[in-house]
């Protein structure tokens, strides 16, 4: 019987390694970027054609390699940074692993070209699949000039799953992006199929910061610098009213990399304790500087998880790091009273005769003497005011509703929405009573209540009008029918590279919806109209949360039509804390149950419930 184990030859455990390290295009990227930054170069370009599947290219002004380093470097293991086992302790660098050229390698064609200042004539290698097919001197500038083509080009399972250009572009500069917040100091650019996307000018952080993500996070950035002994914490934190749904532009960097902490980004949060709504996102871009033996890069293969040794006392450091720069740079917010339609306050005048107010009383009014729903000495019944505003076609919606949607299950005669019987009517004048008329009560600004067969129907009023927009913007999507309203004065917006590579490839869809937009070039967007009735948003914000919402993975629905229905449908729908007159709720009702799904938002998020009868008078007793 022949022996089972052997070796594995090279050109397969390359390709084994190159499985770890080399994911997509944009691992490559980071890879030859980090080098780049290792070898000490102040400008480093990146070109990029069709999102790195036909060629990458990277150029640095870095130290370069003699001919002989330039080979070593793509063999399996070889590193500048350690010589023992202890090195792995006291890291200060970005690649160490000595694999990330041999895999990159494995698996596409590459061209290296690269000079030491000492030297007068560079080097040029070829390799493909892990195989040299081509040495020889050159003259080329100081650094190294790394071309990466035909990505994958020997594992067609591995080419076969990339994602679409858009998507792999994005993932490109999102590695882009956390590489250039750590280096301010180095010059950056981008360019993909000949486009200039990034163009980062050596300058501070915070200007890094605004030419990365836009101006518009100038107001929101509150500066965090704290040093104690255990570590160093700096960077910026947003304003309270900086935050979003879903922020996307958190991050967290340790000695200069790139790192996900889900334990400190709840430290973060909480420090901000009631001052952002629940479930909402704020950016912050901090900088942890720790000693190198006091964590752990290596425990995950992309190294951005990190294993910190004191990391409830860097917890606590961290919240009150937070802390104090919210209060140290938040002013407190001016007091706007609300004058509208309120009376005038006339200046006092002191020469100026003031009459004291008349009292008016009816004397002839008697409390143990009056008529069923009527005051004594009056004209109007209670009945009748209220009365006065019930719709005139109130029985054959609630009929047709009953009829139309099987809302079995929720209470126990089955029928949720149904005629409310006299004697589930409070606070209503017999005469009243007996029109049957649907009356409803509105609970803290923020919940509709309602009486039905099996007790009282309770509905999210946010939640239902979500419901109800989500559905009507669908059919405009689905009709291509959306209305636009031109606004008087566009608005411009700059977003960060990769949530314009999404808004453009979602810009038709926007189109259908009702938006008007321009490519104005950098990144930069004209927002000319907005979709019909969405009036009090403001449209610059509405663009980024729905670029937002649509990024990626980051999509909660199936389609990029249902997610986009979605996100229009949470800006525009009425808010938490509105108050709303009988007719309003009436319409919210009505219209709730001609859409398609009455129980739940199109997200999963519950609608409506029924407290039963039963359980009413059992609470009452």
């Amino acid at each position: 019987m022949s022996d089972l184990i052997r070796l594995l030859p090279d050109s397969v455990a390359n390709q084994i390694a190159a499985g770890e390290v080399i994911q997509r295009p944009a691992s490559v990227i980071k890879e030859l970027v980090e080098n780049a930054v290792d070898a000490g170069a102040k400008t480093i370009h990146v070109m990029v054609v069709d999102a790195g599947r036909t060629c990458i290219q990277v150029i640095d002004d870095g130290k370069g390699m003699s001919e002989i380093d330039a080979r070593m470097s793509f063999e399996r293991h070889a590193t500048s940074k350690i010589r023992q086992a202890d090195d792995l302790f006291a890291l200060h660098t970005m690649g160490f692993r000595g694999e990330a050229l041999a895999s990159i390698a494995a698996v596409a064609q590459v061209e290296l070209q690269t000079r030491r200042q000492e030297d007068e004539i560079g080097t040029r290698l070829l390799i493909a699949g892990s195989k040299v097919t081509g040495q020889e001197p050159v003259s080329c500038p100081v650094g190294s000039n790394f071309k990466v083509e035909n990505l994958f080009f020997n594992v067609p399972a591995r080419r076969k799953f990339l994602k679409s250009n858009a998507t792999e572009l994005s993932n490109i500069l999102v590695a882009f992006e956390r590489i250039v917040l750590v280096y301010p100091e180095i010059h950056f650019t981008l360019h993909h199929n000949g486009t200039e996307m990034l163009n980062l000018k050596p300058g501070s952080l915070r200007q890094r910061i605004l030419d990365v993500f836009g101006k518009q996070y100038n107001q929101d950035l509150l500066p965090v610098d704290v040093h104690t002994a255990m570590c160093t914490v700096t960077g910026f934190v947003g304003k309270p009213e900086a935050a979003r749904k879903k922020s996307g532009h958190d991050y967290f960097f340790v000695n200069g990399r790139y790192m996900k902490h889900p334990y400190f980004h709840k430290a973060v949060l909480s420090a901000y304790g009631r001052l952002i709504p629940e479930g909402m996102q704020v950016p912050y871009f901090l900088y942890f500087e720790v000693e190198p033996s006091d964590i752990d890069v290596n425990i995950h293969p992309t190294k951005t998880e990190i294993k910190f040794e004191n990391e409830q006392a860097i917890w606590q450091i961290l919240t009150a790091a937070v802390r104090d720069a919210i209060g140290k740079f938040c002013e407190v917010p001016t007091i706007d009273f609300d004058t509208q339609g309120c009376p005038d306050i006339p200046v006092y005048d002191p020469a100026s005769q003031i009459a004291p107010p008349q009292p008016q009383y009816n004397p002839d009014y008697n409390p143990f003497n009056q008529g069923k729903g009527k005051h004594t000495g009056g004209t109007e019944t209670f009945g009748s005011r209220v009365a006065s505003r019930v719709p005139d076609n109130w029985e054959a919606l609630y009929e047709g509703a009953k009829a139309e949607y099987d809302l079995e299950g929720m209470s126990e005669e089955g029928n949720v929405f149904d005629v409310p019987e006299t004697s589930e009517m409070p606070l209503v004048s017999s005469d009243f009573l007996s029109e049957k008329s649907p009356v409803h009560y509105q609970y803290k600004g923020k919940y509709l209540m309602t009486a039905v067969k099996s007790g009282l129907m309770i509905i999210d009023q946010h939640r239902a009008d979500i419901r109800i927009l989500y559905d009507r913007y669908m059919e405009q999507l689905d009709k291509h029918a959306a209305s636009t309203q031109k606004l008087l004065f566009p608005e411009t917006v700059r977003l960060a590279p990769s949530d314009a590579v999404v808004l453009t490839k979602i810009m038709p869809d926007l189109t259908n919806v009702g938006f008007d937009l321009s490519d104005l070039g950098g990144n930069s967007f004209a927002i000319n109209g907005v979709p019909a009735g969405i009036e009090g948003v403001d449209p610059v914000r509405l663009l980024c949360q729905m670029v937002e919402d649509v990024n990626g993975v980051r999509g909660q629905l199936s389609t990029l039509n249902a997610q986009l229905a979605l996100s229009l449908a949470r800006s525009a729908a009425i808010p938490y804390g509105q108050i709303l007159s009988n007719e309003e709720m009436e319409t919210v009702i009505n219209e709730l149950f001609t859409c398609s799904n009455v129980n739940y938002t199109p997200d999963g998020k519950a609608i409506l419930c029924i407290l039963p009868q039963a359980d009413i008078e059992h609470l009452l007793g």
